[in-house]
């Protein structure tokens, strides 16, 4: 009879777990769980962030000071979010032409 031996761990150590980039998916910035921090000269402005804390389904802690400086950086970091880029791959010479003859395109468009 022969034994076979484990010898890694099973369980993933939990100070692991805590490190990297963005462990804890859960917590979403604009939710009610983590607010965002906003800060606002005048009411008219504040019910101008509020329509557009709406639109995009955002819970925010608005504060109202005309003599501080408006910051409302949180909110347009989330509101200009990069988007994902995504490219058409480039046609190989064998491939079907992509105008719609059924020639390939070496022979139709590729010249």
């Amino acid at each position: 009879m022969h034994n076979v031996f484990f010898k890694g761990r099973i369980e993933v150590r939990e100070k692991y777990q805590r490190f990297g980039y963005n462990t804890n998916r859960h917590v979403k910035l604009g939710s009610a769980n983590f607010p965002l921090t906003l800060r606002v000269n005048s009411v008219q402005r504040e019910k101008e962030i509020e329509q557009i804390l709406l639109e995009n389904s955002l819970v925010a802690n608005i504060k109202v000071n005309a003599n501080e400086q408006e910051n409302t950086i949180e909110l347009d970091t989330i509101l200009n979010k990069p988007i994902t880029q995504s490219t058409v791959p480039k046609l190989n010479r064998n491939d079907t032409c992509n105008c719609g003859s059924g020639k390939k395109f070496k022979k139709c468009c590729g010249v």
